[in-house]
């Protein structure tokens, strides 16, 4: 049987005209529980998480811009295109909190919280897109040359690249933790690594300006491949995701509250999924099968009161419950999963 809610929430998105709509990006409202409440809170939050990394970002982009036009900095070039794509991410992450606001419907019966997960995929593609543009640049100018100009100001601009992206870095890794997305706490360690290739620049500028000529292309080379590197990782992440992978930790933490729950006998099965950036579970418990049918339903609903309480982030459970009678409580059903 399914351990329901004593209770039904429901949320409204409201649309006021444009105004209205870009209030509603930042500032969501309910009229629903506090389930609902504790969901729009953490959308909103993470809307201003993406906004406001998207603009320390591209102003530590467009300094990192100019500076690079002007002294002809393939290394600063290479660390701006990606500041770019970095903070073109706010994108598809800003659209995914929004969608993920609606509600679920006889298609969507989950609801949108999987638009996390597809943005994840579009911020894929924009790191990839990046990481060849830079490639190609160190290579050609590896091979052509070209002589820097200011290796001072490079130096400079390096170091606010670094200084910006280590900020974004930690708001967006705090925030992202605090509400439970994995997006978002993954486009912090990005950024992250975004401010150690910008260091890289200011070594390269050291040795242009100590008469290495080829330093600043093979710096733009390493920058190609600490972002390679970072690609790499996020594929894997949204691989995860999207394969509903979860810390098997947290399957343990499950199994443990569950077992802990007076009347359950055994626990069957655990399954685990994200949805967003909350947690959906499914499991399968074990009552005395001499109980009456309120009374292991009244098992499941505590067990279910209590994942909810014990288990960060998880947003709803739902609990079946057999009889310790042996095989033939499924008797019937067998010979579907032999």
């Amino acid at each position: 049987m399914a351990a329901d809610d004593d209770h039904h929430e429901h949320h409204h998105d409201h649309g006021h005209g444009v105004t209205g709509f870009l209030l509603g990006l930042v500032r969501p409202h309910s009229h629903g529980g506090p389930s609902a409440d504790r969901a729009l809170e953490s959308t909103a939050e993470g809307m201003r998480a993406v906004f406001v990394s998207l603009g320390g970002l591209a102003a530590t982009a467009v300094v990192e811009l100019v500076v690079s036009l002007l002294s002809g900095s393939v290394a600063l070039l290479a660390d701006t295109i990606h500041n770019f794509a970095d903070a073109l991410t706010a994108v598809p992450l800003a659209l995914a909190f929004r969608m993920g606001r609606r509600l679920p419907t006889r298609r969507y019966t989950y609801g949108f919280g999987r638009a996390e997960d597809v943005a994840g995929i579009g911020i894929v593609a924009l790191m990839t897109i990046s990481t060849v543009v830079a490639a190609y640049e160190a290579v050609t100018r590896l091979l052509h040359g070209r002589t820097v100009h200011g290796a001072g100001w490079v130096a400079a601009a390096g170091a606010v690249g670094f200084a910006g992206n280590e900020l974004v870095a930690m708001y967006r890794i705090r925030v992202g933790r605090r509400i439970g997305s994995a997006a978002l706490v993954a486009d912090g360690m990005h950024a992250r690594t975004d401010g150690f290739t910008s260091l890289a620049v200011v070594v390269g500028a050291v040795l242009t300006l100590a008469g290495y000529g080829d330093a600043d292309a093979v710096v733009a080379l390493v920058i190609t491949a600490a972002i390679t590197v970072v690609l790499f990782g996020a594929v894997r992440e949204v691989y995860r995701r999207l394969m509903d992978s979860v810390d098997p930790e947290l399957v343990d933490q499950v199994e443990a509250v569950l077992r802990s729950t007076r009347g359950v006998v055994d626990v069957d099965s655990v399954r685990i999924r994200w949805v967003g950036h909350d947690l959906r579970a499914e499991v399968e418990i074990v009552s005395d099968g001499s109980l009456s049918l309120v009374a292991a339903h009244d098992i499941a609903a505590e067990a279910h009161h209590r994942l909810l309480h014990e288990v960060p982030r998880l947003a709803e459970a739902v609990i079946h419950t057999s009889p310790a009678t042996g095989a033939t409580a499924h008797e019937s059903l067998a010979h579907h999963f032999e």
